[in-house]
């Protein structure tokens, strides 16, 4: 059964830009189905870029209080594979230094969720998009390629699920 891994944008994007909880609550009870059934999941490191626990917003209270404890994973557990993403962005003469140092920032999710979709075999999920040839900025597409591991959108994980909302 596959397994659907996702970004921070996912939620922020969708919240935000596309999908409020007040216009579109369908997309937001699927997720949380499609959670109950164990089919997708995010990390830790996500959970900290969404809930501010200073000034929680209305995402975070979601994510906090609708989502199963389980929902976000302990990336923790993929730290040999995030050493070889940082080893292989820090080398890459393609990449600018400033570029390299955002993507590696600590608490970043993004080199987190690739390290763990290829360590645990998962599917990431991201509205990012391919930029190979981009040097001031270092996008999860890429890296996936890289990496081999598979890296779809939104509606391309409702479409290989067979889910509509």
């Amino acid at each position: 059964m596959k397994k659907y891994l996702l970004d921070t944008n996912i939620f922020i994007q969708a919240h935000r830009l596309y999908y409020p909880f007040d216009v579109v609550p369908t997309l937001w009870r699927k997720f949380i189905e499609l959670s109950d059934r164990e089919l997708i999941y995010s990390i830790d490191k996500v959970k900290k870029e969404i809930c501010n626990p200073s000034d929680p917003d209305a995402l975070a209270l979601w994510c906090l209080n609708d989502l199963d404890n389980n929902f976000f994973l302990d990336s923790s557990s993929c730290l040999d594979f995030y050493a070889e993403i940082a080893k292989w962005v820090y080398s890459n003469q393609h990449y600018t230094p400033f570029a390299k140092s955002i993507f590696l920032e600590t608490d970043l999710a993004d080199p987190w969720l690739i390290a763990y979709a290829k360590g645990h075999d998962f599917i990431l999920v991201s509205e990012e998009t391919s930029e190979p040839l981009r040097r001031n900025k270092v996008k999860i597409p890429d890296v996936c390629t890289h990496f081999g591991v598979k890296c779809i959108t939104t509606m391309q994980m409702f479409r290989e699920l067979g889910e509509t909302f």
